[in-house]
């Protein structure tokens, strides 16, 4: 019986956060071990259900960079990088959008429906919802930022009743453009600005914002984080994901989380817990 009252405080304790949330947009960045692991895929799932039934509207961004690589290796088209960042040529393009778009994405919209979610898989060639530009062609080829996000695209979808999965290939303006291939995380980023999201959510392979003692910064301000990037304790791989975070933000944004993905419920946890369990940026 005292399980049975401990499951009911558990549920009481997490009432608060579902009133806040409830009706509001949140948006997850999936990629990391969450987007590999069966056991993770499966908890994923379950977690995007529960927040879906409890009245918030997840929409889903996700990466693939892994499975890109791999099927170029398997087909025996070079990949290189510069500054952390795919070199996108015209060959690998197809493979990514074939990846991004054709395998990954639906793997994700199928998963969902499996667990009787409403999901919808969409690229930014949809309609023509995500556009943009190179970044810097000569240096990166096909690797754009973004220029244009048409929001009632993806506000259509969640007013219907979707979940969209969005994969981050973008429009090109030319006629018979070939797209771009859009780093995931800014993808995500613009995509919650101009959907009016409340929260977006990044599930890595780190527990979250670390000190120098590996220690986890369990909330920070935008003028924390630039401190922390100059003196050289947010460096590496972090730094594009609180830059993601701060395009998030100044674009109106209320919190970005970053979260460890590879632990199971994680994402419900930052949610519906007082104390969370990764890094929130906040104003």
């Amino acid at each position: 019986m005292q399980a049975k009252i401990e499951t009911v405080k558990t549920l009481l304790d997490a009432l608060p956060f579902i009133k806040e949330f409830r009706k509001e947009i949140v948006v997850i960045k999936y990629g990391g071990s969450a987007q590999t692991s069966p056991q993770l895929k499966e908890k994923f799932a379950e977690d995007i259900l529960l927040m879906y039934l409890v009245g918030i509207k997840p929409v889903i961004v996700h990466g693939g960079g892994k499975k890109i690589t791999e099927m170029l290796d398997a087909l025996n088209i070079e990949t290189k990088f510069i500054d952390g960042q795919r070199v996108t040529t015209k060959e690998v393009m197809r493979i990514a959008e074939m990846i991004l778009s054709g395998e990954i994405n639906k793997e994700i919209v199928s998963l969902l429906n499996s667990h009787s979610a409403k999901a919808i898989g969409v690229s930014g060639k949809d309609a023509h919802f995500i556009k943009a530009q190179a970044k810097d062609f000569a240096k990166w080829g096909l690797t754009g930022n973004i220029t244009e996000v048409k929001a009632d695209v993806i506000t259509k979808l969640i007013d219907d009743g979707f979940i969209p999965v969005i994969a981050p290939i973008a429009a090109g303006s030319e006629m018979g453009h070939p797209g771009f291939n859009i780093n995931a995380d800014l993808c995500a980023s613009y995509v919650a600005k101009a959907i009016g999201a409340n929260k977006i959510i990044f599930l890595t392979d780190t527990s979250g914002v670390l000190n120098n003692d590996k220690e986890l910064f369990s909330s920070l301000t935008k003028a924390e984080v630039q401190a922390l990037k100059a003196d050289g304790t947010i460096h590496g791989g972090m730094v594009p994901k609180v830059d993601a975070c701060l395009e998030a933000i100044n674009g109106g944004v209320a919190k970005a989380h970053i979260i460890d993905g590879r632990l199971e419920h994680s994402m419900l946890l930052e949610l519906f817990t007082s104390e969370g369990v990764g890094t929130e940026i906040v104003e």
